[in-house]
């Protein structure tokens, strides 16, 4: 073969590994679904508690935390508490997701509770800025708490007493830790989804742009 074309294939070769390399991986689902005949007992249990506690099939992070049904089924647990049921109301608690989501970037959790924030009634333009990690123009008294508050404790791992104070006169004790709560959840959720790289339902909603 002429040194030409030698050289030539070299550098397909490169090129091609590199692509394969860089692209693939990413988008690959790690822990997908796992065939019904496939489950364990306690994996069937742990499904069967899912359908009963939430009236629905297991989805996303419950199919990857499924590998292990005890962490599952506690998570769901946990889940249907903070997710239902918490001292804030549904329009401050997807409001809380949506900061969860961007902070880790998961495209999925974004995908999915960016319809039910909207819905909830929060607005547009805030999860958009959201999205793109600006403080939002407009929110409401209580959703500006919620946002100093979150936004401190995903960036420093810790909160001041200014915005601690704001957020015990507006939600109480009870309201921290539920936010606390919110936060803590969301965040092993998207790095359930992370670590699985569970792909994000096409769905309509708009995707997180990356971090600068």
């Amino acid at each position: 073969m002429p040194m030409t074309r030698c050289r030539t294939a070299q550098v397909l070769g490169v090129t091609l590994v590199s692509a394969i390399l860089a692209t693939p991986a990413r988008a690959q689902n790690r822990l997908p679904p796992i065939p019904a005949a496939e489950l364990t007992p306690a994996q069937q249990q742990a499904v069967a508690d899912f359908r009963a506690a939430r009236m629905a099939e297991p989805t996303g992070p419950f199919i990857a935390m499924l590998r292990s049904p005890e962490v599952m089924s506690r998570a769901r647990a946990l889940g249907d508490y903070l997710r239902y049921k918490t001292r804030l109301t549904p329009r401050q608690s997807e409001f809380v997701i949506l900061m969860a989501a961007r902070s880790w970037t998961q495209q999925y959790e974004w995908a999915v509770h960016y319809p039910i924030a909207v819905e909830a009634g929060v607005k547009p333009d805030v999860a958009r800025a959201i999205a793109e990690r600006r403080r939002p123009d407009g929110m409401t008294a209580e959703e500006a708490t919620l946002y100093d508050f979150c936004d401190e404790l995903l960036r420093t791992q810790a909160v001041g007493d200014e915005a601690y104070s704001r957020m015990v006169a507006a939600f109480g004790e009870a309201g921290v830790m539920d936010t606390v709560g919110i936060v803590g959840y969301y965040t092993m959720v998207a790095m359930v989804l992370n670590t699985a790289r569970t792909p994000a339902p096409d769905n309509g909603a708009p995707r997180l742009p990356p971090l600068k």
